[in-house]
């Protein structure tokens, strides 16, 4: 069985090569998914060099933040957030990147503690139209992007989804090349956006190769959840 910074190391290097193939010499980041892990399971990936992580639920992300508070660990939100978890996450996580209405950009603006750097903010987009996802649809995101824009607690850095399902490996390419015609329209408009969030662990080298600039990774880091 690997260490864990073997299997870091691995997906790492994973990436390194894709950003390479895509012509990407500015590498992409890697988040690393830590949704039902442990606080112990992160701190291991930590000390083998891992800084940013990703969590589902506020709750289980505010747990694990205080109980790693040492580590100066980056926090990221990727699961929906509810309305009345928006303060909490405001004041807690570093980026949310589940933004999909505009109810929550003034609640996040609202919260996000004074004495921190504006909040890191991605506009969650549903972008294959599924009934069962989060998200704004594609038309919504210059609207949304602007609200995020014009709230001073709030940093617009760009955009993230989670494509449908697909074994067709043509369609899961179809998805990402649409995301990041999205995201070139929304930096043209927008300066400092910088981020596309698409790609996890069964295709992340998919997402970097059609544009992806960060990608989440649980399984092929933690392993199969029990």
């Amino acid at each position: 069985m690997e260490k864990p910074h073997q299997t870091l190391h691995g997906v790492l290097q994973t990436i390194e090569n894709a950003a390479k193939l895509a012509g990407r010499p500015d590498g992409v980041k890697l988040l690393a998914v830590s949704k039902t892990r442990s606080a112990a399971e992160v701190a291991v990936l930590a000390a083998a060099g891992q800084r940013a992580f990703g969590e589902n639920y506020v709750q289980e992300g505010l747990a694990k933040a205080r109980e790693l508070a040492g580590l100066g660990l980056e926090w990221h939100l990727i699961g929906h957030l509810q309305s009345n978890k928006a303060r909490e996450a405001a004041q807690a996580f570093d980026w949310v990147q589940s933004v999909d209405r505009a109810k929550l950009v003034k609640a996040l603006d609202q919260a996000r503690p004074a004495d921190r750097p504006p909040l890191n903010v991605l506009i969650q987009v549903n972008i294959d139209d599924e009934a069962s996802k989060s998200g704004c649809a594609p038309a919504e995101v210059p609207a949304l992007a602007g609200a995020v824009a014009a709230a001073p607690r709030l940093r617009l850095r760009g955009l993230m989804a989670i494509p449908a399902p697909a074994p067709d490996e043509a369609a899961r390419r179809d998805a990402f090349r649409r995301l990041r015609q999205l995201y070139d329209q929304l930096a043209a408009s927008h300066p400092g956006v910088d981020t596309l969030s698409m790609g996890m662990s069964d295709d992340y080298p998919l997402a970097i190769a059609e544009g992806a600039t960060l990608v989440r990774i649980g399984t092929a880091l933690f392993g199969p959840r029990g």
